[in-house]
């Protein structure tokens, strides 16, 4: 028998087991909703099974992620897996439905907080406030950003930051101009 040694790449398999473990599902809990085994999810998680493209989609649809995001693993160089992102190789995150484009900058979802690249578009606003068990730093790079935090309002505009400990929180961008912004989660949410 062939001893199988994993890489220590950032791998497919290793953001599926980060991001069950961040939305707080057990193996059991993610087999159940797929329909599939415990035993098969857990291959996949060390890359010792390749799931098709159909199990892909319906993970992506439980854990709540686009399916791009389940791609693009193999497009940096292997010695750059797990230390680099390139400005082009940035995975997309989420549906872009109110105007915010949000682009994974971490190489990967193993560690302990995530760091996003938001473009919130002209005009556009969060629909409903959210309230995640998380704490989060925001730094605006361009454009003016309207935020209410626990209750209270502020305007963020370059080089402004901001900090959102489990509190229920709102965004828009009532101006004619994007706004860019670098957020870092913690514990990681995508």
């Amino acid at each position: 028998m062939q001893e199988i040694v994993l890489s220590p790449v950032r791998t497919l398999g290793a953001d599926l087991r980060a991001l069950r473990k961040a939305r707080g599902h057990t193996l059991c809990d993610l087999s159940d909703a797929l329909g599939r085994s415990v035993g098969w999810l857990s291959q996949v998680e060390r890359d010792l099974s390749d799931p098709s493209i159909s199990d892909l989609r319906q993970i992506a649809e439980v854990l709540g992620v686009p399916m791009s995001f389940l791609f693009g693993h193999d497009s940096a160089p292997l010695e750059e897996h797990g230390y680099v992102v390139r400005a082009g190789a940035r995975r997309p995150m989420g549906s872009g439905e109110e105007g915010l484009i949000e682009e994974l900058l971490s190489p990967d979802l193993t560690d302990d907080f995530e760091v996003i690249h938001s473009t919130f578009q002209p005009r556009s606003a969060m629909q409903r406030p959210a309230n995640r068990p998380t704490q989060e730093v925001g730094y605006i790079i361009s454009g003016t950003l309207d935020l209410t935090i626990g209750g209270r309002s502020f305007s963020v505009g370059p080089g402004d930051s901001f900090r959102c400990r489990g509190e229920e929180y709102q965004w828009s961008n009532p101006y004619d101009e994007p706004v860019v912004a670098v957020w870092v989660i913690a514990p990681p949410v995508y």
